[in-house]
């Protein structure tokens, strides 16, 4: 068994253009599905999945592991960078897809078995669309209050928001002020038995961050996400220590070594690499690993397409120190006409029962993908009140 070719289908969904990976065999019917979505990089991705494909063409897929060791290590450039990264991704998540096809069962059989019987998601405000989850306005704090009311009535126990702005390295009470606001509105309209998540996106420095999480400590948020940047770990740490919410970590991080020292500074309590960046889901599972020696929870990453929800969800069916599956279903209005899923949603609690497909459970309509050609994704460009370039 060989593989003959590792195809990139994109499709435009406005914030970002998915970017579906099949693997091709030489066995008639045959291939795999990954994803290797990276936004604003679409054309660096695509490059690099043809230039690691040569590594890979012509070799079996089942040896999935031997594989991942030479995209990762060969050609000189260790695939600990974002885009190679991403691209190998993508082409170890169709990998498993075509192991679990080969054996006739789902991905998360080939890892153990289920260790539970559902996967509990959450979505973003607005379910995902773009404007509604990364817009903050300082005068429109009633707004979240009225997004996380919609969020549960749509049937989710868990949600997550962006109600930290943008602010300039150093700030007075204005931000701080507003993001309280916000954080109450949505705590005063879904009451204490919802989750909410509040997600910094890497946005403050980490003074800023940590006068964040100090004033939203009060609201018992389920986890405050990024409240700095990851390159500055020991920052993340310390205001891991000073509050007692959990601080969630890792969706930046490409690799077994960056998850290794983020654990080591012990700078947070949820970890969550996202499986289309990180090394695909054969690096995840050795980061689900590391999370457990540690005694950590796991909540991958995960706004992209529907390949990396399947992957996502058929990891968190086998590794027990998962949490939570993040979800995006209303990005798009016609997210649903490109993928047939294998597993069911629940309405009620947006819960997940497991997929009984081999492999990952799902099928890419190409026809519809093609209704959908790459356009270059909005350009999200951040300046400060004086003019200085911010974090998005």
């Amino acid at each position: 068994m060989k593989i003959t070719a590792i195809e990139t289908h994109v499709c435009n969904a406005r914030m970002r253009n998915w970017i579906f990976v099949k693997v091709v065999t030489d066995q008639p019917g045959l291939h795999g599905w990954g994803e290797a979505t990276l936004e604003w990089h679409t054309r660096s991705v695509v490059g690099a999945i043809e230039d690691i494909s040569q590594l890979v063409v012509g070799e079996d897929p089942r040896r999935i592991e031997h594989l991942w060791q030479m995209m990762y290590r060969q050609h000189f450039w260790h695939g600990n960078g974002i885009v190679r990264g991403t691209a190998i991704s993508g082409i170890d998540i169709a990998l498993w897809d075509i192991l679990g096809k080969i054996h006739g069962v789902p991905c998360h059989h080939l890892w153990g078995g289920p260790v539970r019987d559902h996967v509990r998601t959450y979505c973003h405000l607005g379910g995902g669309r773009m404007e509604d989850f990364y817009d903050t306005d300082p005068a429109d704090a009633k707004r979240f209050g009225d997004l996380a009311a919609k969020a549960v009535a749509d049937g989710f126990t868990a949600f997550k928001s962006m109600a930290v702005p943008e602010t300039m390295p150093l700030e007075g009470l204005r931000p701080i002020t507003y993001a309280e606001a916000c954080v109450k509105a949505m705590r005063d309209a879904v009451g204490d038995d919802i989750d909410i998540m509040v997600d910094c996106h890497a946005r403050p420095t980490p003074r800023m961050g940590m006068r964040f999480a100090k004033a939203l400590e009060p609201y018992g948020l389920y986890f405050f996400e990024e409240p700095c940047w990851p390159e500055t770990m020991e920052d993340i740490a310390a205001i891991q220590r000073a509050v007692s919410t959990p601080i969630a970590t890792g969706e930046r991080l490409v690799g077994l070594h960056a998850f290794r020292d983020c654990v080591e500074k012990r700078a947070c309590s949820v970890l969550q690499p996202d499986i289309t960046h990180c090394g695909g889901l054969t690096e995840a599972r050795r980061i689900a690993a590391l999370a457990d020696a540690w005694k950590l929870s796991l909540a991958p990453h995960n706004p992209q397409g529907p390949v990396s929800t399947a992957a996502s969800l058929e990891f968190g069916f086998a590794t027990p120190a998962y949490i939570i599956c993040e979800a995006v279903h209303l990005d798009v209005p016609w997210r649903q006409d490109v993928v047939n899923e294998g597993f069911t949603v629940e309405p009620k609690g947006r819960i997940v029962r497991p997929n009984a497909k081999p492999g990952l459970g799902i099928e890419i309509d190409e026809a519809e993908v093609r209704k959908h050609p790459f356009q270059q994704e909005v350009l999200q460009r951040s300046f400060y009140r004086d003019g200085a370039v911010g974090d998005w």
